[in-house]
């Protein structure tokens, strides 16, 4: 079996080692004559599972025993509701700073809740750079500070994170696990993990423990981090088949050397692409400028709408997957999550040093 050269945007590519571990163990996990899947949530054997996920994302991220590590669900779409019922508290303000649609989608939910203020943002220019710190002006009353580590249209990252003097929330859904980070610096941190840490259905939120006492009493159970928190992520039945790819994941991050070593070979992964773009004579166009671009989605344009239609072209004829841009940029995308293998990089730049050939 052929596989694809996968850049989807997410669901994005999982680690072969991760799949052909889950097809062994998909119809007799453990010698329990069930597939994981079957799996009473209650059961010792899943218990193992759940509990296993958990201390390797501690681990793999050295999340100080200051924090807890949640499973939850809903994506980070959820969160971008949950975070102002829990947080944003009468009397504060819930600051933003926009990069990109998901600051955006962030910013509209938290609305709804309570009264934010846009502490920065790049959208003059249709988002091609990470606002500088020192750019950042928080509100009177700060509630928090909410910023999204890295944008998959957009393509473009954090590379600094603010200092600011209040409570720092970030959605890392789509860098997770890709870089390694100080926890210690984020009051809550969420993800969806169908970028980096699995397949989707299972959301990660890494939050520090003081929060919860913030949390007013009136919520809705399941809208309430301490739900949760008390309850081992285990309040109901959870996404058990997901939270076991995310432990395989997790595993196969542990067994390449740890997150330092996944980050160095990202750095590698986006660099052999990111030359074939500046080293084009501008046939390629970088929507992100230099300092903020993303390691995890590398945004392009070509000349013209004809070009671009027969570069996807023929990009897919030769096996490469998810490379169409979004709307909001056009052109291409090539998203080189962490499961995204060297190899898969080195033959797209080489397939974009030789296809400008066409059009000499």
């Amino acid at each position: 079996m052929k596989r694809a050269y996968n850049f989807n945007a997410g669901p994005s590519a999982l680690p072969l080692a991760v799949l052909q571990r889950a097809q062994q163990e998909l119809l007799d996990f453990r010698d329990t004559g069930m597939s994981v899947m079957e799996l009473s949530h209650r059961s010792k054997e899943y218990d193992e599972v759940h509990n296993r996920a958990k201390q390797l994302l501690k681990e793999l991220m050295n999340i100080p025993d200051t924090h807890d590590v949640l499973f939850l669900q809903g994506g980070a779409s959820l969160q971008f509701s949950m975070v102002p019922m829990n947080f944003l508290t009468d009397g504060r303000v819930g600051n933003y700073v926009l990069t990109g649609a998901w600051s955006e989608k962030a910013l509209k939910e938290a609305k709804k809740v309570g009264e934010t203020h846009i502490a920065a943002s790049s959208k003059e220019e249709n988002y091609a750079y990470i606002p500088a710190n020192e750019s950042i002006q928080l509100s009177e009353e700060t509630a928090y500070l909410h910023i999204t580590s890295n944008n998959t249209i957009f393509g473009t990252q954090w590379n600094e994170f603010p200092d600011a003097d209040t409570d720092l929330i970030a959605d890392m859904s789509s860098d997770i696990l890709s870089r390694e980070i100080d926890v210690a610096r984020f009051a809550l941190i969420y993800a969806g993990a169908q970028k980096n840490l699995g397949p989707s259905g299972v959301t990660v939120a890494i939050i520090r423990n003081d929060l919860l006492e913030r949390i007013p009493e009136n919520l809705p159970t399941m809208l309430d981090y301490r739900t949760y928190s008390t309850s081992n992520s285990l309040y109901n039945t959870p996404p058990t088949f997901a939270i076991y790819m995310l432990s395989l994941v997790l595993e196969w991050v542990q067994e390449q050397g740890g997150v330092g070593v996944i980050e160095k070979r990202n750095q590698e992964k986006a660099g052999v692409i990111y030359a074939a773009i500046d080293e084009s004579d501008g046939f390629y166009a970088p929507h992100a400028k230099k300092g903020s671009r993303s390691l995890m989605n590398i945004t392009f344009t070509l000349p013209n709408e004809e070009v671009t239609k027969r570069f996807l072209a023929e990009a897919k004829e030769r096996g490469f997957v998810g490379l169409a841009g979004h709307r909001s940029v056009g052109g291409c995308r090539a998203s080189v999550y962490n499961a995204v293998p060297l190899e898969a990089c080195e033959a797209l730049a080489q397939f974009m040093k030789e296809f400008p050939k066409y059009f000499g």
